[in-house]
């Protein structure tokens, strides 16, 4: 085990939930090295079906991306790009343009998604039977014994993190996301993704203290010569900052991560303005019709 080894929170029991204390997930993705184990452990521990085991032949992420089935996903990206300080190796053949030796910068990143249980919660707000609740510990919980399948939850999501499951799926039509394995955190055990990371790219524990940690991190990174490196945790918008936050080399948007994410909602007061103002209008144009042809 990297890191703090059995002394990590990763791996010693808590009583997170019983202290109602606000836990999260950071994850790293310059240790991550692709094994996968994350997404083994929750589908393992959470009886996850397949998601079919397709072959899609972009590098070897075969997962593609997360869902109802996929509750964690750990992307391979692929960028012509120099990681840090890294020395660029030559290409066999000569530059076409300049026939000489050309480089071959290339950075290969391994992140592993999970839903961002959001401070302000697009999904949560949108349920309208109350099956998705907030829970001791700030994590977001959809019960899929009371969700009626609206889909109202898949519409609000910022990052299209929450789905339904298709048939012939078990409980098909129903709304499944991350639980932040809640029934193990009851049970003082960690969630049993970061439970396996064996190099700690996903650290489990009190929101604060892995802010503290993340920002410690990036500044390491970036006296290493990772320039751009940056941590991933909007709190300036809508969704209030992330309880299941990331640091990322380079712009979010190459991670599928919308630089900006807003709850749905936070439009809503635009929308009934601009739709009460086209209503004045109309009736304002009727009333000059029926004035000009009477």
């Amino acid at each position: 085990m990297i890191g703090e080894g059995i002394q990590s929170t990763n791996q010693r029991r808590h009583s997170y939930v019983e202290e109602g204390a606000t836990v999260g997930f950071f994850t790293d993705p310059t240790v991550c090295i692709g094994c996968k184990a994350c997404e083994v452990a929750c589908k393992e521990w959470n009886d996850v079906p397949d998601d079919g085991y397709v072959w899609t032949g972009h590098s070897y992420d075969n997962t593609g991306h997360l869902g109802a089935s996929t509750w964690r996903h750990v992307l391979f990206l692929e960028q012509d790009l120099p990681k840090g300080n890294q020395i660029a190796g030559s290409l066999n053949q000569p530059s076409a343009i300049s026939n000489q030796q050309s480089n071959d910068p290339l950075r290969w990143i391994f992140l592993s998604d999970v839903c961002k249980h959001c401070e302000e919660a697009g999904c949560l707000e949108a349920c309208p039977t109350g099956s998705i609740v907030r829970t001791e510990v700030g994590s977001v919980l959809v019960q899929d014994d009371v969700c009626n399948g609206c889909g109202y939850c898949v519409v609000n999501c910022p990052f299209g993190v929450i789905d339904r499951r298709p048939k012939p799926l078990p409980n098909h039509g129903g709304a499944f996301k991350c639980t932040f394995c809640y029934d193990r955190q009851k049970s003082g055990l960690t969630p049993a993704c970061a439970k396996v990371c064996p190099t700690e790219s996903i650290v489990f524990g009190r929101l604060d203290d892995l802010r503290a940690r993340a920002a410690k991190r990036l500044q390491q990174l970036r006296a290493q010569g990772h320039t751009d490196a940056q941590l991933y945790d909007p709190q300036e918008t809508s969704v209030g900052g992330l309880h299941a936050f990331f640091l990322l080399l380079g712009e979010p948007e190459p991670y599928g991560l919308p630089p900006k994410p807003e709850v749905p909602t936070t439009y809503l007061k635009s929308s009934w303005l601009a739709a009460g103002a086209t209503a004045l209008g109309a009736m304002a144009t009727v009333a000059i019709a029926f004035l000009f042809f009477s």
